[in-house]
């Protein structure tokens, strides 16, 4: 199938992308790597009116260390290939790095864009999963205000964030954070390239004696939006990683997902899933911390 008509337009500012979804209102939409949308146009479950490439947007494609503040900048524009491929990135958010490469396949990085995978706001996505554990944020700018949006309050429910139709997210900051750090992003899918069935990923620090000193552990394909496991901090800062301490936090996975059914998945399954991976992906990063 083929979308239905529609305007299309390409402004090479920021400020006249957002004059143009000003006038457009509900009936504009942006579009940029299009891995989403464009589908989502062929099936005729999206038909906007309007179309405003922002590709043109030269100024949102960057990637930044703001020492001042200890924060990864990354422009919404940037392609997803980029990201992955930025020893910035490695040196100072491996896991952000980590979550890339579980992304499609090398064409649809080359294309996707970072801010896009964040809006898009898939549940079993990699992007938003990595910005919840990383306690990351949003800028978000509109014709009159630029404004600031943690992770945990951007995702709002399924495929619907805390963005309007007059519109666009600018950048993406990260904290980065120094010390004795370990970080682990796993998932499971079908095949190598589908959308995760479930997802994990976990930050963790440790202090001199292998203690946990701060974690943040998420989910993903596991409720409507990413989900952060807030026992994990209750229950770890201050121990070290036991067998013990894991089945406490297990168990508390267990209790707080509740994944729905579907052609691909039982919810048994993707509790079993979520449970498997949370293993596996705190052992990984606290083996890491300590080294």
């Amino acid at each position: 199938m083929k979308p239905p008509k529609f305007d299309y337009y390409k402004p090479t500012t920021l400020n006249e992308a957002l004059n143009l979804l000003e006038e457009a209102g509900e009936d504009g939409k942006i579009i940029a790597g299009g891995q989403s949308l464009v589908p989502i146009m062929n099936m005729r479950l999206a038909s906007p009116k309007c179309l405003i490439d922002i590709n043109g947007l030269t100024e949102l494609d960057y990637i930044k260390n703001d020492e001042n503040q200890n924060l990864l900048q990354i422009g919404t524009l940037t392609r997803q290939s980029k990201v992955e491929e930025s020893e910035m990135v490695a040196n100072t958010c491996g896991l952000l790095t980590d979550a890339i490469t579980q992304i499609g396949h090398v064409q649809t990085r080359n294309r996707g864009t970072i801010g896009g995978s964040i809006v898009h706001a898939d549940p079993s996505a990699e992007l938003p999963l990595a910005l919840l554990t990383l306690n990351g944020s949003v800028q978000i700018a509109s014709k009159d205000e630029v404004r600031n949006v943690s992770a945990e309050d951007f995702f709002v429910t399924y495929l619907t964030t805390d963005i309007m139709p007059t519109e666009i997210l600018t950048e993406i900051n990260i904290p980065i954070i120094g010390g004795r750090r370990g970080y682990s992003f796993q998932e499971i899918a079908r095949r190598h390239g589908d959308f995760a069935l479930v997802a994990a990923s976990c930050y963790m620090t440790v202090d001199d004696h292998d203690k946990i000193s701060s974690i943040r552990l998420a989910l993903g394909g596991v409720e409507a939006i990413p989900l952060l496991i807030e026992d994990a901090e209750d229950f770890m800062i201050g121990e070290t990683l036991s067998d013990s301490l894991l089945g406490k936090i297990v168990e508390s996975v267990e209790l707080a997902v509740e994944p729905e059914s579907d052609l691909h998945a039982s919810a048994e399954y993707r509790t079993h899933l979520a449970k498997v991976l949370t293993k596996r992906t705190l052992t990984q990063a606290y083996e890491r911390a300590r080294r």
